[in-house]
Order: structure tokens, then sequence, then C-alpha cells
């Protein structure tokens, strides 16, 4: 089954906890602290991969886990890290999160993006140790993990996009020239999914075509099909556009289409085109001449018009040859600028530098800020200990000095993030 978007919520792993524990062994008084660090929680890694052609494992796998780091044990031991999840998914994949950012866009096979980080694990108590701190029993709790909701779009990757009304002949010329065996039929709306064929040329080169479902007038409000397959051809580099040579005004479907493709996200109307008259099957050269004749009086000079027939194969080759060479073209200035195989990107999550700042909700003080946000979750305020440390953090940070300067007294309320699940007094 063909499935080229997917809605997910990925769990990186949770850091393990840091152990406070103290040296206990027949004949030695007095054993320091060693309690060890927890592990680190797994990332969750997209790959692109050429062997995968679907989002379809999506389907009903909503929600994907990486592996908890392990908590710390005694004598200093650390916790194991956490096994990271790789996720395969088509070259061509990107990857949004819930506010439409785009996080990573898979293009190459083997590259890799880092979506959810793990957690970090907590320090145990042995990393707390000074010359004036020798026996601290304080111990960190590990960081939560990376929670996301992220949408995952297919782009195919292909040279070529078929574009036209429905009926335009668009499967039926990609089943000739291609291996490909689209559903063809009379009537609109035949094709429901996207096809690719491989398409050989001069028994030399080879091209990737896409047959985009038929677009209507009104599809980018959602008629028909809609344009959710205009993805599909984003990466192209020609799109031929086919109009149907006994239709009633061949210059309304061009211009409809071109609307289409102009109402698209991403403005498809100035990619190079390539209008083809399809079905000239049985008609004189004189009313293929009058035909193009209409159409030229709205389409741009530099695009090119062809006639053909996939009945008789007329026009088909001299097509194939011209599409080819806009195609090598376009592929010298993207190899030009590609990374060899060795030097393929793994895509990180960016750093954050947020600075702390200080919101007054009534008689509540929030703080905010990833850093401090990032203590607050790896404190234990069940302990004294815990709740000492992350009070000497903020006030190194300046923090509690701003919170003196905005009015904040002994026994004011302190949150810690917009959860507001850590507090604390002043």
């Amino acid at each position: 089954m063909f499935i080229d978007n997917a809605q997910i919520t990925i769990h990186a792993g949770d850091g393990g906890n840091g152990r406070s524990s103290f040296r206990h062994e027949k004949f030695i008084d007095r054993g320091g602290p060693d309690g060890g660090d927890g592990g680190d929680g797994g990332n969750i890694i997209f790959v692109g991969s050429l062997s995968e052609n679907t989002l379809a494992n999506f389907r009903f796998q909503r929600e994907l886990f990486a592996e908890a780091g392990a908590a710390g044990g005694k004598n200093n031991k650390h916790g194991k890290r956490g096994k990271e999840m790789r996720v395969r998914v088509p070259v061509g994949t990107a990857i949004y999160n819930e506010n439409g950012d785009l996080l990573a866009d898979l293009v190459i096979n083997n590259m890799e993006a880092i979506i959810a980080q793990g957690g970090k694990g907590g320090f145990g108590n042995a990393h707390f140790v000074s010359s004036v701190r020798q026996a601290p029993r304080v111990a960190e709790k590990g960081e939560p993990g990376e929670v996301l909701e992220v949408k995952l779009e297919l782009k195919m990757i292909a040279d070529v996009g078929l574009i036209g009304l429905p009926n335009a002949g668009k499967s039926t010329l990609l089943s000739i020239i291609s291996n490909a065996r689209p559903e063809i039929a009379d009537y609109p709306f035949t094709t429901l999914t996207p096809n690719l064929g491989v398409v050989d040329i001069d028994k030399s080169h080879s091209l990737v075509f896409a047959d985009i479902p038929g677009l209507i007038e009104g599809a980018a409000q959602g008629k028909g099909l809609g344009d959710d397959f205009l993805r599909h051809v984003e990466r192209t580099s020609i799109l031929l556009h086919l109009i149907d040579v006994y239709s009633e005004d061949v210059a309304k479907d061009y211009s409809t289409i071109q609307t289409e493709l102009k109402s698209y996200k991403i403005n498809l109307s100035n990619r190079p085109q390539v209008v083809v008259l399809t079905k000239i099957d049985g008609l004189d050269q004189d009313v293929v001449d009058m035909v193009v004749a209409q159409l030229r009086v709205i389409i741009p000079k530099s695009t090119p018009i062809f006639a053909i027939s996939s009945k008789t194969n007329s026009g088909i080759n001299e097509l194939l040859r011209y599409v080819l060479k806009v195609v090598q073209k376009q592929q010298e200035k993207i190899e030009a600028e590609k990374p060899k195989e060795d030097e393929i990107p793994i895509i990180r999550l960016p750093a954050t530098s947020e600075p702390w700042r200080i919101v007054k909700e009534k008689e509540v003080y929030v703080v905010l800020g990833r850093k401090i946000e990032r203590f607050a979750m790896r404190t234990d305020f069940s302990t004294d200990e815990g709740t000492r440390r992350l009070r000497d953090i903020m006030k190194k940070m300046g923090i509690m000095h701003e919170l003196s300067r905005q009015g904040a007294k002994a026994g004011s309320k302190i949150v810690i993030g917009k959860s507001k699940l850590y507090s604390l007094t002043y």
C-alpha cells in the first residue's frame, strides 16, 4: 500500500538516575561516596534508505520509543547508555515538527538526522565530592528524553513529473515509455496514487517519471483529489504538462493547471515545463498547428510545445530527448553541490542558548530557560541536598538576585518551566 505521509509521536529514552551510596566494606573505616552516574537515554535517529518506498510502516505504529539509560550503581558503576532507535524511511522523506518547521530532509541514501535527543543521565553522589564536601548525599535524577509530535512527508525522488487534468493521457504515456503498469480507463481519477516509472532513453540513459493524479480546478481548496500529491513533483527537474488535444478549450485547461501550481504551498509554476498535446493520432497536421497556435498566445515563448500520440508513438522520442537534455543540465548542478558518500552529513539538533527569564504571575515567580529547566528536571526535590544544590546553581546563574530585585521574599513560591512541575520557595 502506498502511503506518503504519516503523523507519529517519538519518545527519546530517559536518562538513568544517579546513585547515592557509600562504601561499606569490612575493615574500611568511613568509606566515601561511591554512587555512579546514570546512563544517557537513547536518541531517535531517522535514516534515509533506498530500500524503503512508502511510509506504510507508520500506519499502525504511531509511537516510537528509544531505550532509557540505566541507573548508576554502587562502586562508581556507570549506568548503561540506552540503545538509540534508528528509523529507516524512504529517501525523499521530509520531517516536520508540530509547528510545521522542517527538522530534516533526507534526500541522500544513508543520510541521518537526530530528531529526538535522549535525556542525560543524572550524576551520582561520587561526582560531587570536593575538598569542602567530602560526603555529599545528593544525586541527580535522569533527564527525561524529548517527546515530539512529528509529521513525515514522502516526496518522490523523480526526474520528471507528469501533470494535467484527468484523462489527459498521463498514465497511458507512462505505460508506453516505462516499465510502470498504472491503471488506465476512460473515466476521471483512474489514477488515485502517484506512479513511478523508469524510462530508458537512447539505450544509454534512464530517467524516473512520476505520474501525478489528475488535478482539477479548485484542487488547492481540496476539490477532487486536491493538490496533496503535488509534493511529489517538488524535487523534479522538469514538469510535462499534458493536455488532451480534443479538449473544448485547451487554453483554459492550461490555465487551470497553472493556477493550481501557483496556489500550492510552493509556487511550482516557475519550474521548467514542457507542454505536451496528447492523442493527436488521426488528426491532420494543420489541425494540430491550429491548437498549438491557440496555446502559444498564453504560454511563455521559453516553454516548448510538443504533440504526441501514445497510440502510434508519434513525437515521443523527440520529447524524451529534449527532456533528457534539461534533466542532465539540472543534474550537473546538483552533482556539483552533492556531498561524497563519505561526507554524507548527520543532521544534529541545534544547540540551544536560550537565556533564562522570569515571569511574575500574581504571587508566583516562573523561571523559564532551557538550561535551568534541565537542571530542575535532574533535581531530586524529595531531598534537602538536591533542593539546596538547585538553589546554589540558580544563585551562580544570577537568578536568585533577579528574583530578589523583582520583589521575591522568604516564602515566595518559585516554579521552573512552563509545565510548572518543579517548584521551591525563595
